[in-house]
């Protein structure tokens, strides 16, 4: 198997540096839409047929050093007792959200092989196709509590900020009936095979430091630590996380995914060099025409340096306009460019 993607989230010398990108297998790919077609996300989530094919797609196109298993972040939380649905183009809604003890008393806690037993049948299945490593993932409580508050995506997040402010108690227990979720979730992928872990905190930058540390921090900190012993590489993404990225490390992961508002280079020093960072190009850069990707690209590379621990992302997830040949070329970009 080509390791060079876990050994570089080690810190470990590599022959190049590994490329993967966040939501690779998704709507820019006409294969993926065709099988989208007439289902569901969360249907094609709980088959394990079809969440191997979404998987594999990218890989038969692009030499990527590292699968990420295709699902949703939303599908523990529906398997917990809450009525989500996903709208094309829109995200996640919930058709009772929560707003007070009852409603958390609504959720049930996740378990694993009884909820979601479609998700560790297509990581068993997966680990038997692939000659490169797979990560397993999960949505980090903050973001699946915001969706659960706010009833559907939010620009200010006024209620989970009002929820988190003006009602401690259930905020807290919403928060540890997450947590221990998400972790239960992230080790029976490990146990089922996933060979990395990442956590997508895709709204947590709505928040500042003094917030971050006093009320998600802590859930954070037990969510790695369980992981702890496992022996697997553990990642930890949130977009517009520039001024969290320190408490982003505090939390315990040994790789922090960095979205793409500021230079790579300064925001491994605010993480500290005993860790690996991923990241960090625009994704809507890769819309532009080629010669435009390739500047930016190799202006990530180059404030990478050649450090050991830098993983080649994106600084969010694949947008769905853009063209499979621009990933294509982006991956034979970067390999080529840091060979070793």
């Amino acid at each position: 198997m080509d390791d060079r993607f876990l050994r570089a989230c080690r810190l470990e010398p590599v022959d190049r540096t590994p490329v993967w990108f966040m939501r690779q297998a998704g709507r820019y790919l006409p294969e993926y839409r065709a099988l989208r077609e007439g289902r569901d996300v969360l249907a094609l989530c709980r088959s394990p047929e079809l969440a191997v094919e979404a998987t594999l797609q990218p890989l038969r196109r692009m030499p990527l050093d590292a699968a990420i298993l295709f699902s949703d972040i939303m599908v523990p939380v529906a398997e917990m007792g809450a009525d989500v649905r996903i709208e094309p183009g829109a995200g996640p809604f919930v058709r009772e959200p929560v707003r007070a003890p009852a409603d958390v008393g609504r959720l049930r806690p996740l378990e694993p092989e009884a909820d979601v037993p479609h998700v560790l049948d297509a990581i068993r299945l997966l680990r038997k196709e692939l000659s490169v490593p797979l990560i397993g993932f999960a949505g980090a409580p903050f973001t699946l509590a915001s969706y659960l508050v706010e009833g559907g995506p939010s620009r200010n997040h006024e209620r989970t900020k009002a929820l988190m402010h003006g009602d401690e108690a259930t905020w807290g227990a919403l928060m540890r009936l997450l947590g221990d979720a998400t972790a239960a979730y992230l080790r029976a992928q490990v146990e089922a095979g996933a060979q990395a872990v990442q956590v997508f905190d895709s709204w947590v930058g709505a928040l500042d430091p003094e917030d971050y540390r006093r009320f998600v921090l802590p859930t954070m900190r037990r969510v790695f630590g369980s992981l702890a012993g496992l022996g697997v590489p553990a990642i930890h993404f949130g977009v517009g996380t520039g001024e969290l990225l320190a408490l982003l490390r505090e939390a315990g992961a040994g790789v922090i995914g960095v979205d793409w508002r500021g230079p790579l280079d300064v925001a491994w020093d605010r993480v500290g060099s005993d860790v690996a960072v991923q990241g960090n190009l625009d994704p809507a850069v890769c819309l532009a025409p080629w010669e435009a990707v390739r500047a930016k690209a190799l202006g990530v590379l180059d404030r990478a340096a050649g450090r050991p621990g830098h993983v080649f992302n994106l600084g969010h997830g694949v947008l769905p306009g853009t063209p499979p040949e621009t990933m294509e070329r982006l991956v034979d970009l970067v390999h080529e460019r840091t060979v070793r």
